[in-house]
């Protein structure tokens, strides 16, 4: 991971951390009834059933032979991503709601005067309007920096392109971008990188005008905040049954992940570094332990990717079948036709199912998962696998990580997971947060009192 991108970041984020240790955003999930995707009339198995086919749809993402070292070479569209943070650009400030991912880099949002934009409900960006933004010159050192970076009338463009041959071009700028805190108090960023679009299309919905790239390139929120939040950030991802309710996403301090239960793996750094690898070394199902060969990422270190934004775990489609079969043979329900790329279903009647006990076996790191991670309903009357086979590629998925707290540090290069009640740390984080605004009220009104 890539140190700080621009040293001012390292100020600001220095008096943030001094002031509050770290800070945390607000992470919805794109079905929450706090999203602008939530559909009222949708059933929690056509969300679910969505979800599986966004999932599938993305995963030409990551395949070795389709993945460039381009800056934001991702398959990550509006309607394809799985959660959504706000933030606010310019000054003064433009809210925009944008995908947050931790398999992609650019920050990028759609911007006016647009050639080529596809609609989206908010108003587009304005640069003009405001008087921090700023184009950068194709002599700048993150023009530069950039792969896929060209010139024009000495101002750095930017172009990249999707998987489903969605797109952005446009200007690479700087800009203040601004994240609310669970402490009520914003933490602005001066001089963030980022592109200003000005021809986009492809496949994205009206609800969201970008993207926010949380992956491990030098382009990256992540990489650009760098030493000002430790190299640390983390997430506590609700279950999907949890609707009305957004989780977390933790920078710096805010984001250690300690105590009792934790156990943590290396990160092992592969090209493209836009992706965080682990190394999977076997699966245990009951008593039975599977070891795992390897996939199209090699079979020692770095095996698989964690990534926020696929839904399944996905696996070779030889060690899948093996797990597979170890799994069935240890439930006694009726198999039945699922959807869609599930391969694993199982009628359910007045009570659950019993599964059995999964272990997933990175290095240094064994992961025991809850029910809620191995099978998710997808009908009233019938529960799927969470693993699916996938020719010989493994990406670890969001559902695998639902009730853990997941925390990444860059600078020690490690992931950790710590089983947490994710529902019941945003319950407090919330309360926190109220705690924090009223104390702010106070000040206001002794200070108007003084004066």
């Amino acid at each position: 991971m890539a140190a700080v991108v621009f040293g001012i970041f390292a100020l600001c984020l220095a008096h943030a951390h001094a002031h509050s240790g770290g800070f945390s955003v607000e992470l919805i999930h794109r079905d929450s009834v706090k999203s602008p995707f939530y559909n009222p009339l949708e059933t929690a198995s056509d969300r679910i059933t969505n979800a599986l086919r966004r999932s599938f749809s993305r995963v030409n993402h990551f395949r070795p032979n389709s993945v460039s070292t381009k800056a934001a070479e991702a398959d990550l569209i509006a309607d394809n991503g799985e959660y959504l943070m706000n933030i606010s650009l310019g000054t003064p400030g433009v809210e925009v709601l944008a995908i947050a991912d931790t398999g992609s880099d650019l920050i990028w949002t759609q911007c006016k005067p647009c050639s080529q934009c596809f609609e989206q409900d908010a108003p587009l960006f304005d640069p003009s309007k405001s008087s921090t933004y700023r184009k950068l010159s194709c002599s700048a050192s993150q023009c530069e920096d950039l792969q896929g970076s060209s010139c024009s009338a000495s101002t750095c463009q930017y172009s990249v392109s999707y998987g489903d041959r969605s797109f952005s071009n446009g200007d690479l700028a700087a800009e203040t971008l601004t994240l609310g805190s669970t402490t009520g108090r914003p933490v602005a960023l001066p001089k963030t990188v980022f592109g200003c679009g000005l021809e986009n299309g492809g496949t994205f919905g009206q609800n969201t005008s970008g993207i926010i790239g949380l992956g491990g390139g030098e382009a990256s929120l992540i990489s650009q905040l760098g030493t000002s939040i430790a190299g640390k950030f983390s997430h506590c991802l609700l279950p999907i049954s949890e609707t009305g309710k957004s989780s977390k996403f933790n920078f710096g301090t805010n984001a250690v992940v300690a105590g009792r239960g934790v156990v943590s793996t290396p990160l092992v750094k592969k090209s493209p570094n836009t992706f965080y690898f682990l190394t999977l070394e076997a699966v245990t199902v009951g008593t039975k332990r599977i070891e795992f060969t390897g996939s199209s990422f090699g079979s020692s270190e770095g095996n698989i990717i964690i990534d926020s934004g696929t839904t399944l775990t996905l696996l070779p489609s030889d060690f899948y079948t093996e797990v597979e079969s170890v799994v069935d043979g240890l439930i006694s329900a009726p198999r039945v036709e699922g959807p869609q790329g599930l391969s694993l279903c199982y009628e359910v009647k007045d009570d659950d199912i019993k599964v059995p006990d999964v272990t997933v076996h990175f290095t240094n790191a064994d992961v025991p998962l809850k029910p809620l991670n191995t099978f998710v309903r997808v009908s009233d009357t019938t529960v799927c696998f969470t693993f699916s086979p996938n020719d010989n590629l493994a990406i670890y998925g969001n559902l695998a990580q639902m009730n853990f707290l997941v925390g990444y540090d860059t600078e020690k290069q490690t992931v950790s997971f710590k089983p947490t009640d994710c529902e019941a740390v945003a319950r407090i984080e919330k309360e926190e947060m109220l705690q924090h605004s009223r104390k702010d009220d106070e000040h206001k009104d002794t200070a108007a009192l003084v004066h």
